[in-house]
């Protein structure tokens, strides 16, 4: 569908929205029903932040709801102020929650996360009825009546969550569209990838985690002045948090506006379960088909099954790719060193599983400025010791220098933004995202004004341009990337790794499964990268465009560094020949 044609119908609706109460003012049942709709659109939208964008399920995220209403209801019955003037507080005090469980919880996924997001919703629920002395327990708290003219009933109310779940869409629409929402998306398509390219997974999950929680807080609040009285079950109830759930997943878990749409369906669904189904047990029973009708015929939700009903355009699905540009492009603004000695040193590392030693005591020096090969049989341990020089290959022996400092300490992050890029043998690009937001997600450096800036507009995206200019693929921009040829998606991915500015990047099989028409094109990219001062580590099978390209060479086999040296001297070498051949000719 095309932007404006949706942007148009959702003014018209919001605008219908608008004028329902000055419409028909009497007509109570339908703007509580609408206002209920607008409630469990703000949790839905909210909750798509951390589970949606990040893909962390939770299915205790009704929590922060009971957090902002018993904040709201504690301190005005206390201080003796309206609960409306604490709204604000209320969301702090979510969001301070979420930070402060988020740093625990969020280091783990999968089933577990989910499981702990409902103990942490039962949690509240025990604290609140056995914490009597603040919370009056399972009395629970009766708040003063709203100030304005019985007459008006709940038009105030409506109007209050309307602008709530429009604050909170506008503000799902601009997390997605800056370099923390790339980057959370990133971490749901591929965590190990997204701490590659120098995203900080742990601080952006606690990020999304608390961003969630905000607009859900300051509702809670807003929503207890609504009913007037707060009491454990249901301030802290998990029926809500499956409404929520069943929300954003009917529409489209992911999306920016399928929160929204499944929101209002599932509440005017449980709204007619009620009033013509039997009540409560009715709406359990639809919850429950809703969920298998979900997972069975529409996983991805409502709108991602419209959108692929929608005609396409078709793709050129080949290895062709448009000529290098010719002007002059920066693929890095660092100055090239002309600082002396190596820049990558790796000190007698060793790596084991089980008993079987994948590295055993590697060393070797990478020279500043080089284009260094890394050859070997297969499981000679070449990708096991790129995992460890990038910080993804878990616990070793040994020590990795990188431009005069021990990394072997750090985060995958940490030594992405010190400058050490890397591909992977098999491409691990974001495929549901565009070519452009693949290489505009990589982040040099962490900063709140970075985390802010637009991902596919501004500067960053100029230069991620740029970028797929120089590798041939900038038509390509607004493609997703899933759609590329295997060839094209090792030069995207090359790109990715070039917006980080790297002073290393370390190449895992770049011509491995491409078309023989861009091996060529590969060895230009990188040559002329190469001239711009950044150093590259290739491991290739293609030993034709290994000695064409790369100077020095080193030879591992059995975790080992057999020979290197210059590639006249390896491809003569007795010892290298012996570990091809497994023997040495005669």
């Amino acid at each position: 569908m095309n932007p404006r044609v949706g942007h148009g119908i959702a003014a018209v609706v919001c605008l219908a929205l608008i004028l329902v109460p000055l419409i028909d003012p009497a007509a109570t049942y339908e703007q509580t029903v609408l206002l209920l709709a607008f409630l469990v659109a703000i949790q839905s939208i909210s909750w798509n932040i951390i589970s949606g964008f990040a893909g962390y399920i939770s299915l205790g995220h009704s929590v922060f709801l009971g957090i902002g209403a018993y904040t709201a209801g504690i301190l005005s019955t206390r201080w003796e102020v309206n609960p409306l003037v604490l709204a604000p507080l209320s969301g702090v005090v979510a969001v301070v929650v979420a930070l402060l469980v988020g740093s625990v919880v969020l280091r783990v996924k999968g089933p577990a996360f989910v499981i702990i997001t409902i103990a942490l919703l039962l949690l509240f629920q025990i604290l609140a009825v056995n914490l009597p002395g603040l919370t009056n327990g399972s009395d629970g708290i009766t708040l003063e009546l709203p100030f304005w003219d019985p007459e008006i009933q709940n038009i105030p109310f409506y109007y209050m969550f309307l602008g709530l779940m429009v604050l909170a869409f506008g503000f799902s629409v601009w997390i997605r569209r800056t370099k923390f929402g790339t980057g959370l998306v990133a971490i749901r398509e591929d965590e190990g990838k997204a701490a590659a390219i120098g995203i900080p997974a742990t601080l952006y999950k606690n990020l999304a985690y608390a961003a969630s929680s905000f607009f859900v807080g300051v509702a809670g609040a807003v929503y207890a002045y609504f009913l007037t009285f707060l009491n454990p079950l249901g301030a802290f109830n998990i029926l809500v948090s499956v409404t929520v759930v069943l929300g954003a997943l009917a529409g489209g878990r992911g999306t920016l506006w399928g929160p929204v749409i499944g929101a209002f369906i599932v509440s005017f669904a449980s709204e007619a379960a009620t009033v013509y189904g039997g009540g409560s047990q009715s709406r359990l029973l639809l919850f429950g088909l809703a969920l298998v009708i979900i997972v069975l015929f529409m996983p991805a939700g409502l709108l991602p099954a419209l959108q692929r009903l929608l005609p396409k355009r078709p793709i050129e699905y080949t290895d062709h790719v448009g000529a290098m540009e010719h002007r002059p492009i920066e693929v890095t603004t660092r100055p090239i060193e002309d600082k002396t000695g190596p820049l990558l040193e790796i000190r007698d590392v060793h790596k084991a599983f089980g008993g079987l030693h994948a590295v055993n005591g590697a060393s070797l020096e990478i020279p500043r400025g080089s284009i260094t090969a890394l050859i070997g049989p297969n499981g000679s341990g070449k990708t096991t010791l790129f995992n460890l020089i990038t910080g993804t290959g878990g616990a070793h022996t040994g020590q990795i220098w990188f431009d005069g400092s021990r990394i072997d300490g750090l985060a995958p992050w940490t030594r992405a933004h010190r400058g050490l890029g890397r591909t992977f043998q098999v491409t691990r690009l974001f495929k549901s995202m565009t070519v452009l937001e693949n290489v505009v997600s990589p982040l040099g450096s962490f900063s709140p004004s970075v985390l802010a800036s637009g991902a596919v507009s501004g500067h960053e995206a100029d230069r991620a341009r740029d970028l797929l200019s120089f590798v041939g693929l900038g038509r390509f921009e607004n493609e997703r990337a899933g759609a590329l040829s295997y060839g094209q998606q090792k030069l995207v991915e090359l790109a990715q790794v070039l917006m980080l500015e790297p002073r290393l990047v370390l190449l895992d099989e770049p011509a491995g499964g491409v078309n023989p028409g861009l091996v060529d094109r590969m060895a230009d990219v990188i040559r002329a990268a190469n001239r711009q001062g950044i150093t590259f580590l290739v491991v290739e099978h293609n030993i034709p465009m290994v000695l064409d390209l790369c100077d020095p060479v080193f030879v591992l086999a059995r975790g080992e560094v057999i020979a290197s040296g210059p590639p006249d001297v390896i491809r003569n070498d007795a010892a290298v020949l012996d570990a091809y051949l497994g023997e040495v000719p005669t």
